[in-house]
């Protein structure tokens, strides 16, 4: 059949099973929109501003394992979307954003809202392409969602000229899966180096399983749990893996790195044989390398991507497959030497030097009745909650506080920025979530300062029924950027003080919605039942008004090792 090019665009994301598309309407772009309007596959959510369009898309995809789509004008539509892009490929998120782009004649002769955006987008994508083409423009679609869900995922973008989604050509609809001659993942581990880790592992004294976010992107919680079953072993999971393993299990010992726990950086430093899978050792969880290699062990790394593995800490074991794969084949070997070997290592005192490494109750706060404490409030979330809620988070203190305290059970449950740590993710993921996971508790932890980047998205809530609860910690301060200004600059908070805030509670009134003020401890844990009981089909904006003093602890201060952690400010 002759389709133009913006009816091969809908066909196209049809046939890739989309249900939702989150973006922006421009010149570019219109034809696009047009053939949308008449066609009911799929549901278009306009946001308010392009930024939001791709975070929401990043969260749809975090949530739910589905590829995310944003679509997009040219010029200022896309330079609007690389900070959600960016945010995307550094934490290896399947997405495809589809930008307009001056007709094929102007390209390069500064046309009205013209830009490179290959060139722009090309350092935070998996891969990039212009269609010069309209025949070109189904294949072109058809990779672009092969490679954003294969291997490392991660965005890929697909430009489109004004002409060629008015275009037409014939279309033939897709056939079996696509193949690149040029891209070949490897998926299954080589089995010498697995039962070479197995050997390791096996004969380990002191073992330690460090999972980060590939498993949670790879849906391999289920087999790492047998993992650390089959092990004995502790567990630690990083910002971006939590949930992968359950925090309810006695073998949990905390996130590791900057603000992990005391056990789970003492035992990454102490371990004799430390598997890594779906992690890449990166300058927030091991601090410097030259202190996590002072203490000698054997490095098991897992992991799809070749390129990670070494990169910053030298594996001596390298095993490159998808992590789901290499886990059940490790599972399968190491069971079989378990069961052949009757003198399994005693575990025993590994697991008593971290009982009394767990002793020194690092998360331990004082608690108050005349402030709120911001870890207060996690907690009685997560208590409120049942530890089920999909939580979405902005980036600074709360979300250390989150990842602390809420106590993650399953995966893809925490939805937060990690490489990038991009502030104003919260509300437009909790967006993406709610889409992806529709009658389920979505809760969003942000600070005053976060959640004023994309607040403009509670009009976009607003227009779709979306209903997150929003938990702003609000103590007036951009709160990391204080702390760190507390311990490094000698206590001089230049611009970390936030003044002339709006009134939350009615600004959010305004947009049709519900706000709550909270100054009291006494009043939390009631106004976080209100806001998921009687105001459960409602967006909710509780503005807690916490201690504008308190840091996240512990704290290994950058360029230290995980071994030198402040537990407190008695350690400054």
């Amino acid at each position: 059949m002759e389709l133009n090019g913006a009816d091969i665009v809908v066909r196209c994301l049809a046939e890739e099973g989309v249900e939702h598309v989150f973006g922006y309407p421009g010149g570019s772009v219109l034809y696009i929109y047009d053939a949308i309007f008449k066609q009911d596959k799929f549901k278009h959510i306009l946001v308010r501003h392009e930024q939001a369009a791709v975070h929401a898309a990043d969260a749809y995809s975090r949530s739910s394992d589905k590829v995310g789509v944003a679509l997009v004008t040219s010029g200022p539509g896309v330079t609007n979307a690389v900070t959600g892009i960016a945010t995307a490929y550094m934490d290896s998120v399947p997405m495809v954003i589809i930008s307009g782009q001056a007709p094929t004649h102007a390209i390069g002769e500064d046309a009205f809202q013209e830009c490179d955006t290959v060139g722009i987008t090309r350092p935070c994508v998996k891969h990039n392409y212009l269609v010069r083409d309209v025949k070109d423009l189904a294949e072109t679609l058809r990779r672009a969602f092969y490679l954003a869900r294969s291997g490392r995922p991660g965005p890929v973008l697909v430009d489109i000229p004004k002409d060629i989604t008015v275009a037409t050509c014939k279309f033939t609809p897709k056939r079996g899966p696509v193949q690149l001659r040029s891209y070949m993942p490897v998926l299954k581990g080589h089995q010498g180096q697995i039962k070479k880790a197995v050997q390791l592992l096996a004969g380990a004294d002191r073992p330690m399983i460090y999972v980060g976010g590939g498993v949670v992107l790879g849906d391999a919680s289920a087999e790492l749990r047998q993992l650390v079953e089959l092990a004995g072993a502790p567990c630690t999971t990083t910002l971006m893996g939590l949930g992968a393993f359950p925090a309810r299990d006695p073998k949990f010992v905390g996130m590791p790195g900057m603000h992990g726990t005391y056990e789970a950086n003492m035992a990454m430093q102490h371990c004799d044989v430390l598997v890594a899978v779906g992690a890449r050792f990166d300058d927030r969880v091991i601090g410097n390398p030259r202190n996590f290699a002072q203490q000698p062990r054997k490095i098991i790394h897992i992991d799809i991507d070749p390129s990670s593995i070494s990169k910053r800490v030298r594996a001596d074991v390298p095993i490159v497959g998808h992590v789901k794969d290499v886990l059940q084949e490790f599972n399968g070997f190491l069971a079989q030497a378990q069961a052949a070997d009757a003198k399994r290592p005693d575990l025993s005192k590994w697991w008593q030097q971290i009982e009394s490494w767990r002793d020194r109750k690092c998360l331990d706060y004082a608690n108050s009745d005349e402030v709120i404490k911001p870890q207060f409030v996690i907690q009685k979330l997560s208590e409120i909650t049942g530890g089920n809620a999909f939580v979405t988070s902005d980036v600074g203190q709360h979300q250390m506080w989150a990842a602390q305290y809420y106590g993650f059970n399953e995966p893809r449950r925490w939805i937060n920025s990690g490489g990038l740590g991009t502030m104003g993710v919260g509300l437009p993921y909790a967006m993406g979530v709610q889409m992806a996971n529709p009658g389920t508790d979505i809760a969003v932890i942000t600070g005053e300062g976060s959640i004023q980047m994309n607040i403009q998205e509670l009009s976009t809530c607003k227009q779709y029924g979306l209903t997150p609860k929003i938990l702003c910690l609000n103590n007036r301060y951009l709160g990391m950027v204080r702390q760190w200004q507390e311990l490094d600059y000698g206590s001089r908070y230049s611009e970390s003080y936030v003044d002339a805030l709006p009134d939350f509670v009615r600004l959010v009134e305004s947009y049709g919605h519900v706000g709550i003020q909270v100054e009291r401890t006494a009043d939390v844990e009631p106004a976080l039942r209100e806001a998921f009981g009687k105001y459960k089909d409602r967006l909710v904006f509780l503005n807690f008004i916490t201690d504008q003093t308190e840091n996240v602890w512990p704290m290994v201060k950058a360029g230290r090792g995980l071994t030198e952690m402040l537990l407190g400010s008695e350690d400054l």
